[in-house]
């Protein structure tokens, strides 16, 4: 099968200035300032060759086609997903021209060679999606409208530095010239969770409420099974995340999987489940290089430092406390969370950051630094409620939902088991860490995300839902 992946042809990033510690409380933790671990190296740039790029927290802000485009007839599928995987790749190396220039100050160098070019890249691809949507039907009249992009900062990340943040279609002109180009994590990323309040709210059981739970085992990734592909939201298309993941479950999972070859491939779970789970890798950013520094996924796309292997990974399914769940069909795909939630916007953002020993204190758009003897936690809690026809959807979105305040499910859902994949880390206090993402996603904890595929037997499913239900705890 044909590679549809998109080569950049340089590595994204340089060396970065030197950072000082700053203290943010007692026990120990302390953390690197704004620019700590922003660039893609551990070694210090000189001044005299620091690129005189964009300010820290500068990105491209593009709109997300897929998230509009909810419907789109199955024959017309192939062609759509290969032709949005192409728009990501446009923007990454458009990052990439702003990130490592020394002109990128310049609005009217920005406008001419960064954003103009990719517009021009963009309204191609939007012609190509909608003469295959012609041919499958009609394409929506405000596809064009999509083509445009803007740069712009942080608004946190100026607040810190005292400047305005931009909302213009360039960046403004930098406030030092020596200032490297920044892709984050940033101080104002992270967090001391002791310092934040209990936000966790569950809703009361109803009666009939399903209260077991059904656990599956499937390791740490311990055959160190990574790839930058994703099956579900770019199938085909190598590096199709622009960053890595960590997989679980199904030895097969690759862009170029399909429900035979997953129903037919080994497990690393103990109960035989063929599902298969991955999210970002998470990475060190002390200056230590992995081995992908210099491929795609990894350095190619502002992803570096060492991935950091889970010191537990936690996979159960719930049930709803508003009444009994249904079997989940098989190959079942489902994604929470919005890896572009940066840029996008936090509609479908789903991460939950937090330490042991404080977890009824979750965070959305922070990483938490974790007192010593605490584990760093990934939460992802699925969408819990299902159409009760679509295994997928255009979006990959629409097919499910979560649940109501209330527990119970929108109106032409049902409900089904509901994922918990829960990942922890042993990160040393005062250690700068990030989230593998887009490069223009700039490591954003926000960005956070889960992804899903059941692959269970319908016996292994049967009983799931059958222990869910009757209030047992299994596997």
């Amino acid at each position: 099968m044909r590679n549809k992946g998109h080569r950049r042809s340089r590595v994204i990033g340089t060396a970065i200035a030197a950072v000082a510690a700053l203290a943010l409380g007692g026990g120990g933790i302390v953390l690197l300032n704004d620019n700590a671990s922003a660039g893609w190296g551990g070694n210090p740039a000189p001044a005299s060759t620091a690129a005189a790029g964009p300010q820290a927290g500068t990105t491209i802000v593009c709109p997300d086609v897929t998230i509009r485009l909810s419907r789109v007839p199955q024959r017309a599928r192939s062609a759509v997903d290969t032709e949005l995987a192409r728009m990501d790749s446009q923007v990454a190396d458009a990052y990439q021209r702003l990130a490592t220039s020394h002109t990128a100050s310049d609005r009217q160098w920005v406008k001419a060679r960064v954003l103009a070019p990719l517009a021009d890249q963009r309204e191609s691809a939007l012609d190509r999606i909608g003469t295959a949507l012609d041919r499958a039907g009609d394409r929506p009249d405000w596809l064009t409208s999509l083509a445009s992009c803007k740069v712009q900062q942080d608004p946190e990340v100026a607040s810190a530095q005292g400047t305005p943040a931009p909302n213009a279609s360039a960046p403004a002109p930098n406030a030092s010239s020596s200032a490297p180009p920044a892709s984050g994590p940033v101080r104002s990323d992270f967090v001391d969770i002791r310092k934040v309040r209990p936000n966790v709210v569950k809703p009361a059981k109803q009666r009939g409420a399903s209260v077991g739970t059904f656990r599956t085992r499937c390791g740490r990734n311990g055959n160190k099974h990574f790839n930058s592909d994703n099956v579900i939201a770019a199938p085909g298309v190598s590096n199709g995340a622009h960053h890595k993941h960590d997989y679980v479950g199904n030895l097969d999972t690759n862009a170029f999987s399909t429900n035979d070859s997953l129903a037919a491939a080994g497990t690393t779970c103990s109960n035989g489940d063929r599902s298969t789970h991955y999210w970002p890798v998470l990475r060190l950013r002390n200056g230590q290089q992995e081995a992908d520094a210099d491929q795609p996924g990894g350095g190619q796309d502002g992803n570096i430092g060492r991935i950091l292997k889970p010191a537990s990974v936690k996979l159960t399914f719930k049930g709803s406390p508003a009444g009994k769940v249904a079997a989940m069909p098989r190959f079942l795909r489902i994604i929470t969370g919005d890896a572009k939630s940066f840029t996008n916007g936090p509609a479908n953002a789903n991460a939950s950051w937090s330490c042991t020993g404080f977890e009824n204190r979750q965070l959305k758009d922070k990483y938490p630094l974790c007192p010593s003897g605490s584990r760093v936690v990934r939460t992802f809690n699925f969408q819990s409620c299902w159409d009760g026809t679509n295994i997928d959807s255009a979006n990959h979105r629409t097919h499910v939902a979560f649940a109501n305040r209330n527990g119970s499910c929108p109106q032409g859902f049902r409900a089904v088991p509901q994922l918990v994949q829960r990942i922890t880390y042993d990160v040393k206090p005062g250690t700068v860490f990030a989230v593998d993402s887009f490069p223009e996603q700039l490591h954003k904890p926000v960005t956070d995300h889960g992804d899903f595929i059941n692959v269970m037997s319908d016996r292994l499913m049967r009983k799931a839902v059958s222990c869910i239900n009757g209030g047992r705890t299994c596997g």
